[in-house]
């Protein structure tokens, strides 16, 4: 879908920190993000956009498909004050703002990932590129999901989420979650055989070992295994020993989500193991012409471009997986704070991260 270059809008920097604020005042854990939603639909039709929400929450803004400007509309929970505070100087020595004074945001989901959403949906509206937040991200990515499967794959993607304003973010690690249950009888706690509890914690153990790394091995490049919940005990009737374990696996682009499973279950011996709908990982070329445009782009604003590889996981993965076109993550905010009791955000940063969104779209528009 190709829109009019009259589809741009002129949004000035006082106009952007106002919907980033408004945003970030507005909770949006997953499951709630209607609120959030509808601001942003709010913002596009008062810039001459058509937005809607789709049926499964997200809002999607359509113009020109040369590049799909997107990031998550829902962050994790947790309340923190939503207020501008002049930045410290522990604010500068741990990268969030460049100097004593500038203006500092502070609210869940200003890093992760509201501030590139805002950043996403301003470059978008100045530019007459498409735009979509998508819910769901922190959960189960039901929005990304639903987006590759309703809509045709656009020619370039931008994926919001925290980097700075001169990281260029390539590589994510991808997702595996599981379900180990098991159940043994019931017995006095002085037999020596083991139960479903001793079990579960021993295959767990046994995993780990398997995906062990030497301390040369780059996080990124090898499988991090971690247990994320456990409950056992005694069953309700008196007559066995449960046990639920609920894991969760990294994969390095290396490897695959069955390989990995493979390699988990070979120590299966009892209990049983259901696992989820894997996220495969993800890495991107840095020679693509919008891996290109984000240098060019972060130069011209005096920054020095950083290639990136994460060792989580993003909806990039998803589109990754699915489209067969260039693409990168890219956001303002320092990712250390992500979901963190103190995540705030510089606004001059967000200013830069705006700009540099602004000249990547218009580049890969006049490229296309």
């Amino acid at each position: 879908m190709t829109a009019a270059m009259d589809d741009t809008a002129e949004i000035s920097s006082e106009d952007a920190r106002e919907l980033l604020v408004d945003l970030v005042s507005l909770p949006s854990p997953s499951g709630e993000e209607s609120d959030a939603a509808q601001r942003l639909v709010e913002f596009f039709a008062a810039n001459g956009r058509e937005a809607r929400i789709d049926e499964v929450g997200n809002v999607r803004a359509p113009a020109d498909d040369s590049v799909l400007l997107t990031s998550h509309i829902d962050t994790v929970p947790g309340e923190i004050p939503v207020e501008v505070r002049p930045a410290s100087g522990e604010d500068v020595e741990v990268g969030v703002a460049d100097e004593e004074g500038e203006d500092v945001l502070w609210g869940r989901g200003s890093v992760d990932a509201t501030g590139p959403l805002a950043a996403m949906a301003v470059a978008a509206a100045r530019t007459g590129v498409s735009f979509v937040g998508v819910v769901g991200e922190e959960t189960d990515s039901r929005g990304a999901r639903h987006l590759v499967a309703d809509r045709a794959e656009p020619g370039a993607v931008v994926n919001g989420e925290p980097s700075g304003t001169t990281g260029i973010t390539l590589g994510y690690r991808g997702f595996l979650a599981g379900t180990y249950v098991a159940t043994s009888e019931s017995g006095h706690t002085s037999r020596p055989e083991p139960n479903a509890i001793q079990h579960a914690t021993g295959w767990w153990n046994g995993v780990e070992d398997a995906f062990e790394t030497d301390e040369y091995t780059p996080v990124f490049e090898g499988v991090t295994a971690k247990p994320v919940d456990i409950d056992g005990g005694i069953s309700a009737d008196g007559l066995s020993v449960e046990a639920t374990l609920e894991v969760q696996l990294r994969i390095p682009p290396s490897l695959d989500a069955e390989s990995v499973r493979e390699t988990a279950e070979a120590g299966l011996e009892i209990g049983t193991v259901t696992w989820a709908e894997p996220i495969p990982p993800v890495m991107e070329s840095p020679r693509t012409e919008v891996a290109r445009a984000f240098r060019v782009a972060i130069r011209a604003e005096a920054g020095d471009p950083r290639l990136l590889r994460k060792t989580g996981t993003s909806d990039m993965n998803l589109y990754a997986a699915d489209w067969d076109c260039p693409m990168v993550t890219y956001g303002p905010g320092n990712s250390e704070l992500d979901h963190a009791p103190d995540e705030r955000l510089s606004l001059s940063e967000f200013d830069r991260s705006v700009a540099v969104l602004t000249r990547v779209a218009n580049t890969v528009v006049g490229d296309s």
